[in-house]
């Protein structure tokens, strides 16, 4: 499995999920909780995004398995670099 973080477009199957999820963004709070940034935002695969009451958050220790990886070139690549050492910084401050 990935151990970081997975490209836009990635589904997945969450545990305890009932549906599978598409990736659609990165490090969102839960709408009206601003307490804890999670991981992902996602919505229903393969549905998509249907409005914005209908994306979930989670985080990556929650992904019970991959389905399809999103897809990746230098500029992902790059970007998933940036991300990564953002997510780590905010870790280590206990962000």
């Amino acid at each position: 499995m990935f151990e970081k973080t997975l490209p836009i477009g990635s589904v997945v199957k969450l545990k305890n999920g009932t549906k599978r999820a598409m990736i659609i963004g990165y490090c969102r709070y839960k709408a009206g909780d601003q307490t804890k940034v999670y991981d992902y935002c996602g919505c229903t695969y393969p549905e998509g995004f249907l409005s914005p009451d209908k994306t979930a958050v989670f985080d990556h220790d929650q992904i019970e398995q991959i389905y399809a990886l999103g897809y990746q070139n230098e500029e992902q690549i790059a970007f998933r670099a940036k991300l990564n050492q953002i997510l780590e910084n905010r870790k280590n401050r206990g962000n």
